[in-house]
């Protein structure tokens, strides 16, 4: 590496959010560098969970059926109340548009394990013990100062500057961005490691008057990730937790119905509700912990900074490339901070009733809700919207700017900002090259030649199917689906004048070379 070497992305933090960007900037064939201070990825758990959404949208890399086989795809909830145990399913109605219709429990480890191998074999080296020094803004370019594990500095120019490194973000913090919230007073107890006693296949919560105990369905680096907040009164633990300390507190909360064993990893730790006032500041983005930071309540986390690095990097590719405009960058923070900040309030609420100690809704955590959650869920209508809202199928970004409704658009189906459903037809892998996708649907001769030809041609970004059906959208002729696998703009008919207005804005032909 020469001094002041060029790049188009530098991606600071190695943890899934900076791997996720890392992956797609390399299927565009950009100039990145992905950084990270931290010698070795992590070997612990951490994060548990991949909700469907996201394994849809890691497919197109190739490593979507390395992550199944290595995890549990476990589809069961067992609520343990005083005396019974109500099973709940997780994920069988309002799943039927993906080819993932489960949530994934699989360790952070693993997945950083697997899509570090996935940029290796692009030969795409993780520079570990590598930090950013200092990053200040040099015309159209971030100037950036890294300094390596040896003491040996070097700077370089890249056109932007993506921050993936975690709630005590460098990037967020010398572009001044600030990240407003509040820490929750309560301690946890984190562990991964073996328990006689449970049942298998399943997730298990325990429903308490002292508190609320969790375990989860891992498989590696333990079979069971142990989550459980610590007593009411109790003294602070300090670390290194021990197996005894965690043993005393399952035997508080439920008796001696279970025996620890074999601990992997634990750890006691406080819990953050946070938000980045903005997700960009000029060339510099944030993704990931970097811009939100919440409890694990319903596994949103990791999952929503991964769909962040998706939404981003093609957009940061195509801007580089000259295939889009500026402009496009703009809608990264308009479309995923109002997911971030939705994950934030949902996660409070649900954090706020499962630790409060105000007696009555203690009374309705551990008495009331446990028993109507069961005859709410028999409805699949209820049960279809709050699996689709945990799965983050249900994101949209219907109010994007990049986001259009073309003529006479149905009232049925799935709407310009939707995520494309997939089909028995496969879409999504119809779909899954880099760029954009024209779906056609209907009889090929219904298309004009001509027309498709002059609303594409120049824009090689764009991949044309015709697709010889009355199409999955109930009665809509065309549309155009993203990178991230989101609906662009879709119509009726087959009058392709809304569709090229469309292109002309977002992916304009460029300019004739002067002779």
């Amino acid at each position: 590496m020469t001094d002041r070497e060029s790049l188009d992305v530098l991606v600071v933090g190695a943890g899934p959010t900076g791997l996720a960007l890392a992956a797609q900037l390399q299927r565009y064939r950009l100039r990145f560098r992905i950084i990270d201070r931290h010698l070795d990825r992590a070997r612990e758990s951490r994060a548990l969970a991949i909700q469907p959404r996201t394994l849809e949208a890691l497919a197109p890399f190739g490593v979507t059926d390395e992550l199944v086989a290595r995890g549990n795809p476990a589809v069961q909830l067992r609520m343990h109340l005083p005396g019974r145990t109500v099973r709940l399913p997780l994920f069988d109605v309002g799943v039927a548009d993906t080819p993932y219709p489960f949530l994934l429990f699989l360790s952070q480890a693993d997945t950083e394990s697997v899509l570090g191998a996935h940029l290796a074999e692009a030969d795409t080296a993780i520079e570990r013990g590598t930090e950013l020094l200092k990053q200040a803004p040099e015309g159209t370019h971030v100037a950036c100062d890294l300094r390596h594990q040896d003491g040996r500095e070097e700077s370089v120019r890249a056109r932007c500057v993506v921050g993936c490194d975690g709630a005590h973000s460098t990037v967020r913090d010398q572009a001044g961005i600030g990240f407003g919230g509040h820490a929750y007073p309560q301690t946890f107890l984190l562990a991964d490691l073996e328990v006689d006693g449970l049942e298998h296949g399943a997730a298990h919560a325990y429903m308490t008057d002292a508190g609320m105990l969790f375990f989860f369905p891992l498989g590696s680096p333990a079979t069971w990730r142990m989550l459980a907040m610590r007593p009411p009164g109790a003294a602070d633990i300090q670390s290194p937790v021990s197996l005894g300390q965690l043993q005393a507190i399952v035997d508080r909360y439920i008796g001696d119905l279970l025996h620890l064993r074999d601990p992997v990893w634990m750890t006691d730790f406080k819990l953050h509700n946070r938000g980045a006032e903005r997700y960009r500041a000029g060339r510099v983005f944030l993704a990931g912990d970097a811009a939100h930071i919440h409890s694990p309540a319903g596994a949103q986390g990791m999952n929503t900074g991964i769909q962040d690095a998706l939404n981003l990097g093609w957009k940061l590719a195509l801007v580089s490339q000259g295939a889009a405009p500026e402009a496009l960058l703009d809608t990264y923070e308009s479309e995923r901070a109002p997911v971030g900040r939705n994950v934030l309030r949902f996660t409070d609420r649900a954090f706020t009733v499962a630790t409060s100690r105000n007696p009555l809704i203690g009374l309705a955590r551990t008495r009331v809700a446990p028993r109507l959650a069961p005859l709410v869920l028999r409805l699949p209508g209820v049960r279809g919207a709050a699996f689709r809202a945990l799965s983050q199928l249900g994101i949209h970004y219907r109010r994007s700017p990049a986001t259009t409704e073309g003529p006479h658009p149905s009232r049925r189906g799935p709407r310009a900002g939707d995520r494309l459903p997939d089909s028995p037809g496969s879409l999504h892998a119809m779909t899954a090259a880099p760029g954009f996708h024209l779906l056609l649907c209907g009889p090929r001769g219904e298309w004009a030649t001509s027309q498709v030809t002059a609303a594409t041609r120049g824009r090689d970004v764009i991949h044309v199917h015709f697709l010889g059906m009355t199409g999955p959208w109930h009665g809509i002729a065309h549309g155009l689906v993203r990178p991230d696998g989101y609906i662009a703009y879709r119509a009726a008919g087959t009058d392709l004048t809304g569709l090229t207005g469309y292109l002309d804005r977002w992916l304009p032909r460029p300019e004739p070379k002067a002779s």
